[in-house]
């Protein structure tokens, strides 16, 4: 049974694709209370302002996004109990998700918030930090558990290889988006998941 949309998930509904599309400046409430079909009471019911609204959308993102990966990441570890297999299959999985998606990724939050940063209060600026730490924190877990097994095959900074997937990931979107092509993502992360091989796995390990 489809759940009925509330007036505050449809407003944000509509707000996060078109700031996607065009951006937070030129995202107006008068658009917004239009293809929403309320009036301005309504819409300031529930935000009282565009800053508030900022600030639910990027809650709403980060909730999403950790329930995607979590979702992926938990069935790598389902699948194997090895610490790399793991997170070679989460990462698989990962770009078979991007590659099933009928069109070109629509973009992130945050990486479009970080465009227009000066029409943010401090507040959602460390709000995004946060958020982008987040995910360093979740994939310098994973790294760990894999270093806890393996040694890698180069020197590498740990902060900076968790970071590099996020890096990948905001990059193949943007390659994904001006090209056109849905399939760019999930490449960017399969060449991702090829380094991470290279540097944990023994040669041995890899002829198997």
């Amino acid at each position: 049974m489809k759940k009925t949309l509330t007036t505050r998930d449809k407003i944000l509904d509509i707000a996060e694709s078109s700031i996607l599309e065009k951006g937070f400046n030129a995202t107006s409430i008068e658009e917004i209370i239009v293809a929403a079909g309320i009036t301005k009471s309504g819409f300031f019911y529930h935000f009282p302002d565009k800053s508030a609204l900022a600030k639910a959308l990027l809650l709403r993102y980060f909730v999403t996004e950790k329930e995607i990966l979590d979702g992926i990441f938990d069935r790598g570890k389902e699948l194997s109990e090895d610490p790399l297999q793991a997170f070679l299959i989460g990462l698989k999985l990962f770009a078979e998700t991007m590659y099933n998606m009928p069109q070109a990724h629509p973009g992130c939050l945050i990486a479009t918030y970080c465009y227009q940063d000066r029409m943010f209060d401090s507040d959602i600026r460390m709000l995004m930090r946060e958020g982008v730490l987040e995910w360093r924190e979740r994939f310098l877990k994973l790294i760990g558990e894999i270093e806890e097994h393996y040694t890698p095959r180069d020197t590498v900074d740990k902060e900076a290889l968790a970071d590099m997937i996020n890096t990948v990931i905001e990059g193949g979107i943007v390659m994904s988006k001006a090209l056109n092509d849905p399939k760019s993502l999930g490449d960017q992360v399969m060449l991702f998941r090829s380094y991470i091989r290279l540097l944990y796995e023994s040669r041995a390990q890899q002829a198997a």
